[in-house]
């Protein structure tokens, strides 16, 4: 199995989320479980270099609400 491989670049003007195959799976299965009927508004996940991101990537935060 591969090991999961996700990048987040960013500039001012758009977002670049880079991935593997599985990198992709567990993003899908990460927003997945946020859309989930038990998940609170505001429960939120962060990705960061070391946990779940490359090196080189910019931090990412996952969050539900239900007021966008």
């Amino acid at each position: 199995m591969d090991d999961s491989r996700i990048k987040v670049q960013g500039t001012p003007h758009e977002v670049m989320i880079t991935a593997n195959g599985a990198g992709l799976r567990e993003l899908a299965e990460r927003l997945i479980g946020l859309a989930d009927a038990d998940v609170h508004d505001g429960y939120h996940e962060h990705l960061e270099v070391d946990l779940g991101l490359v090196a080189g990537s910019t931090s990412l935060i996952l969050e539900r609400n239900e007021n966008v």
